[in-house]
């Protein structure tokens, strides 16, 4: 049974082969593309339904944040994007045109592997969000907006309330500062890092969570924060 079709966009032969014959052992159906043109080409037809999309940022021609935006702008289709270690601002500004993940070069097959697994599970078909999420030892209602630790109620603000929310409702995606910044705050305060870092701070103490050994908020220095509890995140050492 297949695990669904992932199209590979890079300019690197070798990349392409490598991971073309990895995903195909592990049961997914592998289409390439060595250029955004060609990629846009191959999701436009539609003649095989992506369920993936893995691209690198540094193309020729169309670079990947272009396609990122232009494929946007119909389908919703899962993208994990590939960087060079170095390239901070590009993984900043890929994820907020709207890809889901960024896995940095060099990267080992598990670690691409359960980033895949966790993208397709968020970004799977659901009828609704579940009223009630669990996590360890912190329950979170999002219809009547109450928060436990440990069996006691957290007093939230507003605020917190909504910041809690993005980020519960995203578990294991890196939400950039921006993102978070427009979600909780609203368009006008896309640049206002500092309102972000202050309610991280409040959050992070009432959840009785340290910013060294986190349980729940998890830093991306100079890109974001992700929602820890993802048991696909918890990677092996490489």
């Amino acid at each position: 049974m297949s695990e669904g079709t992932v199209l590979v966009v890079d300019d690197d032969a070798q990349i392409r082969r490598a991971l073309r014959t990895s995903l195909q052992a592990r049961g997914y159906e592998v289409l390439t593309a060595g250029n955004g043109e060609t990629a846009l080409d191959t999701l436009a037809a539609g003649e095989r339904a992506v369920d993936l999309v893995v691209l690198d940022l540094g193309l020729p021609g169309i670079d990947g944040r272009e396609v990122i935006e232009r494929v946007r702008a119909w389908s919703e289709v899962p993208i994990i994007v590939l960087s060079v270690r170095e390239a901070q601002e590009g993984k900043v500004s890929a994820l907020d045109a709207g890809a889901d993940d960024y896995v940095t070069k060099p990267f080992g097959m598990s670690e691409l592997l359960a980033r895949m697994r966790a993208v397709r599970r968020r970004t799977a078909p659901h009828d609704h969000l579940p009223p009630v999420l669990r996590f360890p030892d912190l329950e979170v209602d999002l219809g009547r907006q109450l928060v436990r630790l440990a069996g006691e109620d957290l007093h939230l603000t507003p605020t917190e309330h909504r910041l809690l929310e993005a980020l519960v409702t995203n578990p294991g995606k890196l939400l950039t500062h921006r993102w978070l910044l427009q979600k909780v705050w609203g368009p006008g305060y896309a640049t206002e890092s500092q309102y972000l870092r202050v309610f991280i701070r409040q959050l992070r103490a009432k959840l009785a969570d340290d910013p060294a050994r986190p349980r729940f908020i998890l830093t991306e220095p100079g890109l974001g924060y992700r929602w820890k509890p993802d048991p696909d995140l918890a990677l092996p050492e490489s």
